[in-house]
C-alpha cells in the first residue's frame, strides 16, 4: 500500500513507528508536512498539492493534525477524502473530537458518563456557573487546549471566578468542570481501534499537580480496566465515529467519566507501559479497511 500521513514533524516517537511499522510489513509511508499542502478546489477535480507537486496515488491518509492547525489540518484531510483517499479518522470526526464542548453534547446525549459541566458566555453567570457543577473546587478548561494546556484547577469561589472573568476578557471560550476528588491525580487512557480496546494505561500526575498528562511530567503503568471501563471506550469512540483514539477516564464514585477523546492519541507512553506494538496495530487497520471512496461520514453531532 502506499499511504500517506499528515504530521508536520517527522521526527515525533509516534510517527518514526508509524513509518517504521509500515515499511516492516512492505507499505510505503510519506509524511507530509500538513502545512506545505495546498488545496486546488476546481469542479469534479478535487487535487491536493505538496511543495508544488499534485499528490496522487495513495491508497489512504493518516491524519496526526496538530492542535494549533486544526482548521487548515482538516481542509486538507477533506481534499484527500474527497478525492477517494481512505482516511484513518475521517475529517468530520476529528472536528467534533476537537471541540470539548461539542464532544461533551455527543456523549452526553449517548448517556456517557461525564463528569458535570457547564459552559456559559456571560461573566455575570459565574457563581451559577460554579454551583452548578458542585464547586468549588472547579476544573476551568480551554475549549481547545491539549496536553494538560489550559486546564486550572481552581479551589475556592473567588479563585474560579477570577480565572474565568481572566479567561473570558481575553475572549477565549472555556469549560467549567466538576473536579474528581476521588480519582486522587489519576486517570486511564484506554486506546480504541476498530472499535476494541488494544492497549491501557493509567497515567499519574506530577507531584503536586492533578493533571495526569505525560507532556506534564507525569508517569504511566499498565493497568487492567473494568468491563465498564472498557464499554465506555468503545461507545465513546463509536458515537465520535472515530477508528482509533485514545480514550480519557477517571475513576469516579459513580463510575468511568470521560474527560477527552483524543483522535490524535500518542503512541510513546502507551507503548512503553503496555509492550504492545501499538503502531503495528494501526498500520494492520488500515491495510485491512482501507477501500477507495470508502470515506462516508460515520457518527452523528
Amino acid at each position: 500500500m502506499k499511504i500517506a500521513m499528515l504530521a508536520r514533524n517527522a521526527e515525533l516517537y509516534s510517527h518514526r513507528r508509524l513509518v517504521e511499522a509500515a515499511e516492516e510489513r512492505g507499505h510505503t509511508l510519506d509524511i507530509l508536512n500538513t502545512l506545505r499542502c495546498t488545496v486546488h478546489i476546481a469542479s469534479h477535480r478535487p487535487t491536493v498539492s505538496y511543495n508544488g507537486e499534485t499528490v496522487s496515488g495513495y491508497d489512504a491518509v493518516i491524519p496526526r493534525i496538530g492542535a494549533s492547525i486544526t482548521n487548515y489540518g482538516l481542509a486538507i484531510l477533506r481534499q484527500f477524502e474527497m478525492a477517494g483517499v481512505w482516511p484513518l479518522n475521517e475529517s468530520v470526526a476529528i472536528g467534533r473530537s476537537r471541540d470539548k464542548l461539542r464532544s461533551m453534547q455527543i456523549l452526553a446525549k449517548h448517556g456517557l458518563g461525564l463528569p458535570l459541566t457547564a459552559f456559559a458566555h456571560d461573566p455575570k453567570q459565574t457563581g451559577e456557573v460554579i454551583r452548578s457543577v458542585k464547586g468549588p473546587p472547579v476544573v476551568i478548561k480551554l475549549l481547545e487546549g491539549t496536553q494538560g494546556i489550559g486546564v486550572v484547577l481552581a479551589e475556592t469561589e473567588a479563585s474560579a471566578k477570577s480565572v474565568i472573568e481572566a479567561f473570558r476578557g481575553a475572549n477565549v471560550n472555556i469549560l467549567v468542570q466538576e473536579f474528581i476528588k476521588e480519582a486522587g491525580g489519576t486517570d486511564i487512557r484506554a486506546l480504541v481501534l476498530g472499535g476494541k480496546v488494544v492497549a491501557a494505561m493509567q497515567r499519574t500526575g506530577a507531584p503536586d499537580d492533578f493533571r495526569s498528562n505525560l507532556h506534564r511530567g507525569g508517569s504511566a503503568k499498565l493497568i487492567k480496566i473494568t468491563p465498564e471501563e472498557r464499554s465506555t471506550a468503545v461507545r465513546a469512540a463509536r458515537k465520535m465515529g472515530l477508528n482509533v483514539c485514545g480514550v480519557d477516564m477517571l475513576r469516579s464514585d459513580h463510575g468511568p467519566v470521560i474527560m477527552e477523546v483524543n483522535s490524535s492519541p500518542g503512541l510513546e507512553g502507551i507503548e512503553a507501559a503496555t509492550g504492545k506494538d501499538i503502531a503495528g496495530m494501526i498500520i494492520d487497520f488500515v491495510a485491512a479497511n482501507a477501500k477507495a471512496w470508502k470515506t462516508r461520514t460515520k457518527g452523528k453531532g
